[in-house]
């Protein structure tokens, strides 16, 4: 078994000391991803900009390591605020239309660069 660091343009780039994934034997850990477009480095404004473009940069990160929505096993999604539940929930939804993943959502105090959602997940690496 063996571990890769995975990396991507499709994606945000990281904004710390960690890797945008990691793949190791037929798993893939996608990091908590932001809403920041990779190429021009804004944050999208609003939930569901926000969530669509988290989204966005987390089926990079998943494509990149072998995997995508379809095999997600587990995501995480931390909302700044919990009244944002039902606006994130629809968008994620359009991600996940049948046997969604398990999730855990939790409201946090704060993200990076202001962020009102981050979502992170580990998936199974397609056949």
């Amino acid at each position: 078994m063996s571990r890769e660091v995975i990396a991507t343009d499709a994606a945000a780039a990281a904004v710390g000391p960690y890797s945008q994934g990691v793949g190791y034997d037929r798993l893939v850990f996608a990091s908590g991803q932001l809403p920041i477009d990779p190429a021009s480095g804004e944050l999208a404004e609003g939930i569901e900009a926000q969530t669509k473009a988290v989204l966005r940069n987390l089926e990079g990160v998943l494509t990149a390591g072998g995997a995508s929505f379809a095999t997600v096993l587990k995501t995480t999604v931390f909302l700044q605020n919990m009244d944002d539940f039902a606006a994130m929930n629809a968008v994620y939804a359009t991600a996940f239309p049948t046997e969604p993943p398990a999730r855990s959502t939790i409201e946090v105090a704060r993200l990076p660069k202001g962020a009102l959602v981050e979502i992170e997940a580990v998936a199974a690496r397609q056949s």
